[in-house]
């Protein structure tokens, strides 16, 4: 294999493209912003960066099924229509060329969308939701869905209409979830950006487990199309293999729309910035496993309290903290089960063998609520959000580990248990990720390092209320004296090995 440092040697077209379209891997371990830097300096066209994140797809998909709907022949008459529009000196937008796979709980126009769930394993949308719409107006190839659980319900990826996806790290894991398809695929630079959403850490559980970055931004950060408009957790956000990628496909998901009715005003171009950050002098709060008000396992505490040391040595003041989450299980639990109960109700009853037993159980909490209990959840999550948003009175970011435990047994459905204490329900081991769903407050799952057995841990930043951008700096400075990021699944090093 190549040194990376040939790709930016000065070439002739031809010398660069021979050097590219060699083996394949040359090209898609570059960053995203590098790949476009390779576009737009006409060293490689869109359809050949295409075709080089397809033959990963061909090589590695089998094994991982982190991609579970494919559509190459749309993708490449999108990227002949980009390079077209390349050759005739126009700028087709920022995100030129990029392939991306879109999570499969997002409507896809005229691909197959079937949210995990059999009774949608046929369908095929006749538009795009609003962020999709964005992206492919930046630049992006769709080339396909990535896999997800049933309706997105749950932290580990497996439904009955595609089956489970693997860790690229180690195969018989867990690659978390809702967004584990994305995570899976691009650890294994099956694509180099992808799009999820997160309400109790879909964007953030995956991401640890598969040493990727997961960003939740803001309520309102990223548009969309919602019944319960003023649901007050569910949020849409950008997956990338670094935080300045991550950044990138953010200022094409984000901006104002007139259809989402808490969108915030700012537009997505202010992401699309150098990320570098003093941190000399920043207070942070740090805890490594919550004061015992959530189990964490000896693997993830170690790797999480090691980064203290990294934070310290960039010139971070660190303040071992631990704050405050009583509360939040109540609000989460509370608002997750009424949710649930006005989605799914109408269904369950009709069709009740379609649904799986965690969201039926998850429907049935939410039916027994009361206007009463709503109203009381409600009280209880103003004193969550106003007691955090006091802490950054004190502390600039607040660090805390992504997950509690490391990616589990793909066979296992859930965590039932931690430290010798029983997980009740599906949710409970998601804690240290739904938590800070509660608050609303931007969070990142940066990568953090390795356990003793080669598994990732994510390191979780939160920010200030809306200070999305300072959170994206903070994770930067941080991964560019880690660069955790930089260490392969070893399913595409023995497998680029044998190609």
């Amino acid at each position: 294999m190549l040194p990376m440092r040939h790709l930016f040697r000065e070439h002739h077209l031809y010398q660069t493209r021979r050097l590219l379209l060699g083996p394949p891997q040359e090209v898609v371990d570059l960053t995203a912003r590098q790949q476009i830097a390779l576009i737009r300096k006409r060293e490689i066209s869109c359809l050949e960066l295409l075709d080089a994140h397809l033959a990963i797809i061909d090589l590695l998909n089998p094994t991982l099924n982190a991609i579970v709907t494919q559509v190459p022949d749309a993708a490449r008459q999108t990227a002949e229509r980009l390079d077209q529009k390349l050759a005739a000196g126009e700028d087709p937008g920022p995100l030129t060329g990029l392939p991306i796979a879109h999570k499969d709980l997002s409507a896809t126009k005229g691909i197959r969308t079937t949210f995990g769930s059999r009774i949608h394993s046929d369908n095929i949308p006749n538009r795009n939701a609003l962020f999709i719409d964005r992206l492919q107006a930046a630049g992006c190839v769709t080339l396909g869905k990535t896999n997800a659980p049933e309706f997105g319900a749950g932290s580990q990826t497996f439904n009955e209409v595609f089956g489970a996806t693997c860790n690229p790290y180690a195969h018989d894991r867990t690659c978390g979830g809702s967004s584990g398809g994305a995570a899976s695929a691009l650890a294994a630079r099956m694509i180099p950006i992808a799009d999820g959403g997160d309400f109790g850490g879909s964007l953030r559980n995956p991401a640890a487990f598969c040493n990727v970055v997961g960003f939740r931004p803001s309520i309102g950060r990223v548009p969309q199309e919602d019944s319960q408009g003023f649901f007050p957790m569910r949020v849409l956000g950008p997956m990338a293999r670094t935080v300045d990628d991550t950044a990138l496909l953010l200022s094409a998901m984000a901006g104002p729309h007139v259809r989402d009715v808490q969108s915030l005003p700012d537009r997505g171009a202010v992401f699309d910035t150098s990320l570098d950050l003093s941190v000399q002098g920043l207070n942070i709060g740090f805890s490594s496993d919550f004061a015992g008000q959530a189990a964490v396992n000896a693997d993830v505490q170690s790797v999480i309290s090691g980064n203290q040391r990294v934070l310290e040595d960039i010139g971070c003041n660190v303040e071992t903290f631990h704050p405050d989450f009583s509360g939040a299980d109540e609000v989460f639990q509370t608002l997750r089960a009424w949710h649930f109960a006005g989605v799914f109700s109408a269904g369950i009853k009709e069709h009740p063998e379609m649904y799986k037993d965690t969201i039926i159980w998850n429907t049935e909490q939410g039916q027994h609520l009361t206007g009463m209990d709503i109203h009381a959840v409600e009280v209880l999550r103003t004193e969550v959000v106003r007691r955090f948003r006091a802490y950054f009175e004190q502390y600039d970011f607040l660090v805390m580990p992504v997950t509690q435990v490391t990616a589990f047994d793909i066979t296992t459905d859930w965590v039932h248990e931690i430290n010798g204490e029983t997980q009740h329900t599906y949710l409970d081991w998601m804690r240290s990720c739904y938590w800070i769903s509660v608050t609303g407050l931007p969070a990142i799952s940066v990568p953090g390092g390795f356990t003793p057995d080669g598994l990732p841990v994510g390191l979780q930043i939160v920010g200030p209320p809306h200070q999305d951008l300072a959170v994206l700096k903070m994770a930067h400075a941080f991964e560019q004296v880690t660069r955790h990021y930089r260490v392969r699944p070893a399913i595409l090093v023995d497998a680029l090995s044998q190609d």
